[in-house]
């Protein structure tokens, strides 16, 4: 019995009431329960109506979202490099220069956060839930096939109403090292063979370049990660929107393994000559 009268909050929310379980009326389990939506007729028009999720340009809506991020993952023959950069920004203002954005989601799964970091954080979180359940159920672990599934259909699920998520979910399970790329429209696309990287956020495109030039599967552990800060460095020197602390996790049969976490402007003197030498052939 709740003594203070406290309403509920949190993800299952219901004004309706709730049941014996503390799960919202009509739901018997928490794959049933639903994230409370805007308290109008279609949320989803609201929404598209009310808020600009998608660019920088003040097209009149109510809402802004400016942001901006690096992030990027690679497979190579020792398994999984993930890269990110670590700032905040809402349009040319710089919220914070120390946010987590590798989202460690078991000791084997790994996430990564572009977009709205409320969103990604939370959803995230939410995976990391559905996955533990999974393996008290079944007594092993998740795939990452089927937890990258699980997201994606949670984002199905909220297509339209407004979330703004660019994540990588990868790790190591029975088929070996895995990488999934999954954004709030429901996409979901696996790295292979033609496609072994992702870069997300908007100094993404900074990122491809240096790894469309360097990347090779058969790079060692030592060359990959260098290559992971190299990628990172040069994104945040060309994209305003990226900086911080470069962070660097490597996903091995083990599980992951963080090797590197500094300021990216340690790395300047290191990489300037490569960059000024590529400006000026």
């Amino acid at each position: 019995m709740d003594l203070l009268g406290a309403p509920k909050r949190g993800m299952f929310r219901d004004f309706a009431g709730t049941g014996a379980a503390g799960l919202p009326n009509g739901c018997d389990s928490i794959s049933e329960a639903r994230f409370a939506l805007p308290a109008v007729q279609d949320p989803a028009t609201f929404v598209e109506t009310h808020f600009s999720p998608g660019t920088y340009e003040d097209n009149g809506k109510r809402v802004k979202f400016s942001k901006g991020t690096t992030t990027l993952a690679f497979k190579f023959k020792g398994g999984v490099i993930v890269s990110v950069d670590s700032r905040a920004s809402q349009g040319s203002y710089i919220g914070s220069q120390t946010v987590k954005k590798v989202i460690e989601i078991n000791p084997y799964l790994l996430g990564t956060m572009a977009g709205g970091a409320a969103d990604c954080l939370f959803w995230e979180r939410n995976l990391g839930m559905q996955c533990r359940i999974f393996e008290l159920r079944n007594k092993e672990r998740i795939s990452v096939a089927a937890a990258s599934k699980l997201l994606a259909n949670t984002m199905n699920s909220y297509k339209g109403m407004g979330l703004s998520m660019g994540t990588m979910i990868t790790g190591w399970d029975k088929k070996g090292p895995q990488l999934y790329y999954v954004d709030n429209d429901g996409t979901r696309l696996k790295a292979d063979e033609n496609k072994p990287y992702f870069c997300v956020g908007s100094g993404g495109t900074f990122a491809y370049g240096v790894l469309d030039t360097n990347w090779s599967f058969d790079l060692s552990d030592e060359e990959a990660i260098e290559l992971g800060k190299r990628a990172i460095y040069h994104a945040t020197y060309r994209d305003a929107y990226s900086g911080g602390v470069n962070n660097v996790y490597h996903v091995q049969e083990n599980g992951w393994v963080q090797v590197y976490s500094d300021d990216t402007y340690k790395s300047h003197d290191k990489y300037s000559a490569e960059r000024e030498a590529a400006a000026n052939p």
